[in-house]
């Protein structure tokens, strides 16, 4: 024989093994897929309804008490930014209130009167420095209240004298003892006045 048969003979055979090799492989695959395919509709368990309606209640439960924490959470960020926000509009209230003392002693000190020309050069520095003071209150929202010929009002004043004066409406305050001021809408003194019968 030739080689070149030989050679031919020899693919031939190869050829044959391949052939035969790659059936059994693709019976084998088949075999092993509805092998799987069986296992799995074994472990397929029917669930009897009572029990499923159990798990689906269950499972709404579930989905409220979440539904309702994120809500309650929600509202707890809403309220904690409402409370930043209104700490900040208001964070300036206890130094205001603390510096309303010095406002009132310089307030009696520009109603003294003198004649000598140091006390005017006194009151002038004093008056000055009560200015740029009270403007600079203003600035980080500080009012005063007005109270002299206006109607009394208890949110804003409190009356601590009564006057019969016929020149005045009744109920209106005819004289300030001592000044209110504001920051913004809250009250941090009321104004003390004399209120018209």
């Amino acid at each position: 024989m030739t080689e070149e048969k030989q050679n031919e003979q020899f693919d031939e055979t190869n050829d044959q093994a391949q052939s035969v090799a790659t059936e059994e492989a693709e019976a084998n695959t088949h075999d092993s897929v509805e092998d799987v395919e069986e296992v799995e509709e074994e472990k397929l368990v029917e669930i009897p309804e009572a029990e499923l309606e159990q798990l689906k209640q269950k499972a709404d439960e579930e989905e409220e008490k979440y539904l309702r924490l994120y809500a309650e959470f929600e509202n707890y960020k809403c309220r904690m930014k409402q409370e930043s926000s209104i700490m900040k509009d208001y964070q300036a209230q206890r130094v205001l209130t603390d510096v309303l003392p010095a406002l009132d002693n310089m307030d009696r000190a520009l109603q003294q009167e003198g004649e000598s020309e140091d006390f005017l050069t006194f009151k002038k520095g004093v008056d000055m420095v009560y200015n740029d003071l009270l403007r600079s209150l203003k600035d980080n929202g500080l009012e005063e209240i007005e109270s002299y010929n206006k109607q009394f009002d208890p949110n804003i004043h409190q009356a601590v004298m009564q006057d019969s004066n016929p020149d005045f409406e009744s109920g209106v305050v005819t004289e300030e003892l001592q000044r209110g001021y504001k920051l913004k809408d809250r009250v941090l003194r009321p104004a003390m006045v004399k209120v018209n019968e």
